[in-house]
C-alpha cells in the first residue's frame, strides 16, 4: 500500500530545495488515490495552500523585513536580520530563504491541480435524487473555484520569487522528487511577468469580485487583478528596465524587461490598477479609520489578507522592553519618522527650532497610529523612552532608535496572563491600488488630474485628514510625493524593502546610516531631542536582487547566478 501525507504533501523534498527537508511525513493507511479522489480530503489539500502566503509579523526569526530596510532597527544585534544591514548575507546564507519556501508552495499547487480532476462525485452525478443533483452541482462549482484559487496562489508565489530574484524557472507540472533537475533553467523576466499576468487574468475571470464574509481570506477577482497591478508596476519600474547596474551581466533577459516600450509598460500598470478600482459592486474603498484597519479581517479596504489564529507572539516580540515579557523587537527609525509631514502638509525639519523642540506635535496622524513616541500612552502607562526611563537607553534590549512600533499590536493584551488576539496580515489593500494607479499614471500621463485625486483619497481618509497635495506639482515633484506617501502609508507592511529596490534608490536609503534620537529628560519635566546615528548600513548594487542559493546551482547547473554575487 502506498503511504502518503494527508495535509503536508507526499514528498519530503521539493524541486530546487532538495538539500533540506521541507515537509513532514505522516504515515497513514489511506492511499494516495483515496485522498485525491475524496472531496473532503481535497478541500483540506486546497485550504493548506493558503498557509504558504507570506506572513510578515515574524518573518525572519521573529524580525520583520522592515528591520532590513530604513524603516526600523531590530534590537537583537546578533539576529539573522542584521545580515541584510551589515552586508554579510550571500548565496550560502540568506536570512530570507524565499527560494525554498515558494517552490515548496508552487509544488503543492501543482500537485493539487494535477489531481483535482480526479475528485470522485459519481455517486451524486448518477443519482436521480434532486438533492444529490444539487450537491453535485454545488461541489462541481466549488472544485472549479478551488482550481482557480490555486492558480492565483501560484501566481502570487511566483511574484514573490520574481521581485527577489528576477526571472525564475516556471514550473507548472507535478514533478517527482526523483526527476532530473539538472536541465532546469531560469525563464526570462518578461516570460515570468507574462505568466503571472495570464494566471491573474484567467483565474480572476472565474472568481467572485469580492469574498463574502464567510469566505474572508479566499482569492477573488479583485485580488487577482490587484496582483496583476502590482506585477505590472514592478515590470515598469526602474530596476527591471535598467540593467546597467549589473556590470555587463551576460544574461540581461533574466533581470530586465526588453529594451524600449517603457511608456506602454506604465500604461499597462495604470490600466491594471484602474481595472481593480472599476470592479462593479465590490465595495473596495479606503477604510475611514487607519489604526483599527490593522487589527481586523473585515474592512472594505482589504482585498487580500492572511488570517491567523489567536496569538500573542507578535506582542511579545515588539512590546516596549519595560513591559512584562516585551522584547522591543522592530524599533522604528528616525529616517522613517522624519518622513511624516506636518499637519499642514509641509515637511518636518530638525533645523526649525519649533519642530526640534516638540518633534511629534502637529504631525501626520499616521505617525502616532504607527509608532510609539516618547512619553505617550501605551497599554497602561506612558512609555519612558528617555535615557534612564523604564523603556529607554541603559536598559538591555531597549530601543536604540528612541521609538517602538505600534502598528498591528493589540495594545491591551495582557502577556502575563497569556491573553491572545487575532492578527491579520494584509497582503493587498485598496490604498495600494490607489497609489499604484497614481504612480503609473504620473509616469505615462503626467498632469492627469486622477494622479493627485487618488493620492488625496489616501491622505484624506476621515481619521487622517491630511491636506490635499499642492496644485501645480511637476512630474518629478509628484513622483517624490507619491513615493513618500507610500513610505508612510505602508510603514511595516513589507513594501519598503522592495519599493526602494525597484526605484533603484538602494545606496541613498539602505546604504546610509540608520538614525534614531537621543532623549534627555530635563529637570523641569521637559525633554530634549537630539538626532543620532544608530547603525552604519551597507548596500551594494548586487543587493538589488537576491542571489540564487548556492545549493540550487549545484542541483541545477543550468541555472545562472544573479549579477555580482
Amino acid at each position: 500500500m502506498k503511504h502518503i501525507t494527508l495535509i503536508y504533501g507526499v514528498a519530503a523534498l521539493i524541486l530546487l530545495g532538495a538539500c533540506e527537508k521541507l515537509d513532514r511525513e505522516v504515515i497513514t493507511n489511506i492511499t494516495e488515490k483515496q485522498v485525491t479522489q475524496s472531496y473532503q480530503y481535497s478541500s483540506y489539500r486546497q485550504a493548506i495552500l493558503y498557509t504558504e502566503l507570506p506572513e510578515g509579523f515574524l518573518q525572519v526569526d521573529r524580525a520583520m523585513m522592515a528591520s532590513a530596510s530604513d524603516e526600523a532597527e531590530y534590537t537583537q544585534e546578533n539576529a539573522n536580520i542584521q545580515k541584510f544591514n551589515n552586508g554579510s548575507w550571500n548565496a550560502y546564507d540568506n536570512p530570507d530563504n524565499a527560494w525554498a519556501k515558494y517552490y515548496k508552495a508552487i509544488r503543492r499547487v501543482n500537485q493539487f491541480l494535477a489531481s483535482s480532476d480526479s475528485i470522485n462525485l459519481e455517486t451524486y452525478r448518477l443519482s436521480t435524487n434532486p438533492s444529490d443533483q444539487l450537491i453535485y452541482q454545488q461541489r462541481t462549482a466549488e472544485i472549479t473555484r478551488w482550481k482557480l484559487e490555486a492558480r492565483f496562489l501560484r501566481a502570487f508565489f511566483y511574484f514573490e520569487l520574481v521581485k527577489r530574484y528576477g526571472g525564475v524557472p516556471i514550473l507548472t507540472e507535478e514533478l517527482s522528487v526523483t526527476a532530473d533537475f539538472s536541465k532546469v533553467e531560469r525563464n526570462s523576466l518578461e516570460a515570468c511577468i507574462q505568466f503571472i499576468v495570464k494566471e491573474c487574468d484567467e483565474s480572476g475571470a472565474g472568481l467572485p469580485p469580492k469574498s463574502a464574509d464567510a469566505d474572508l481570506g479566499r482569492a477573488t477577482k479583485g485580488a487577482a487583478l490587484a496582483l496583476k497591478s502590482r506585477a505590472l508596476l514592478y515590470a515598469a519600474s526602474d530596476l527591471f528596465n535598467t540593467p546597467t547596474w549589473s556590470g555587463g551581466y551576460s544574461k540581461p533577459e533574466l533581470i530586465s524587461m526588453p529594451a524600449g516600450n517603457r511608456t506602454q509598460r506604465w500604461k499597462d500598470a495604470a490600466n491594471a490598477a484602474k481595472a481593480v478600482l472599476d470592479l462593479a459592486g465590490t465595495g473596495y474603498w479606503i477604510h475611514w479609520e487607519y489604526g483599527p484597519l490593522f487589527n481586523t479581517f473585515n474592512s472594505p479596504e482589504i482585498i487580500l489578507t492572511r488570517r491567523n489564529g489567536p496569538s500573542n507572539e507578535f506582542e511579545k516580540a515588539n512590546f516596549p522592553i519595560g513591559y512584562n515579557l516585551g522584547e522591543s523587537g522592530n524599533t522604528p527609525s528616525q529616517n522613517l519618522v522624519d518622513a511624516y509631514e506636518m499637519t499642514d502638509g509641509t515637511a518636518f525639519n530638525w533645523n526649525n527650532p519649533a519642530h526640534a523642540a516638540d518633534p511629534y506635535a502637529n504631525r501626520d496622524p499616521r505617525l502616532r497610529l504607527s509608532i510609539i513616541t516618547n512619553n505617550t500612552w501605551f497599554n497602561s502607562r506612558n512609555v519612558e523612552l528617555w535615557a534612564g526611563g523604564r523603556d529607554g537607553q541603559g536598559i538591555p534590549l531597549a530601543s536604540k532608535t528612541g521609538y517602538y512600533m505600534k502598528k498591528y499590536l493589540s495594545e491591551y493584551t495582557d502577556l502575563l496572563q497569556n491573553r491572545t488576539s487575532v492578527h491579520s496580515w494584509i497582503l493587498i489593500r485598496t490604498a495600494e491600488i490607489f497609489l499604484n494607479y497614481a504612480e503609473a499614471l504620473n509616469e505615462c500621463e503626467p498632469g492627469n488630474p486622477d494622479i493627485a485625486q487618488y493620492v488625496n483619497y489616501v491622505r484624506g481618509r476621515s481619521t487622517i485628514g491630511m491636506p490635499p497635495l499642492p496644485a501645480g506639482l511637476s512630474q518629478a515633484q509628484m513622483r517624490e510625493r507619491i513615493r513618500n506617501e507610500r513610505r508612510v502609508e505602508f510603514a511595516f507592511e513589507d513594501h519598503r524593502a522592495w519599493d526602494v529596490r525597484r526605484w533603484m534608490q538602494g545606496p541613498q536609503y539602505f546604504g546610509t546610516p540608520l538614525r534614531g534620537v537621543n532623549i534627555t529628560r530635563n529637570a523641569n519635566g521637559t525633554f530634549t531631542y537630539t538626532p543620532a546615528v544608530v547603525e552604519q548600513r551597507v548596500f551594494e548594487p548586487k543587493m538589488y536582487l537576491y542571489p540564487i542559493p548556492k545549493g540550487e546551482l549545484f542541483i541545477s547547473p543550468k541555472l545562472v547566478q544573479n549579477p555580482l554575487w
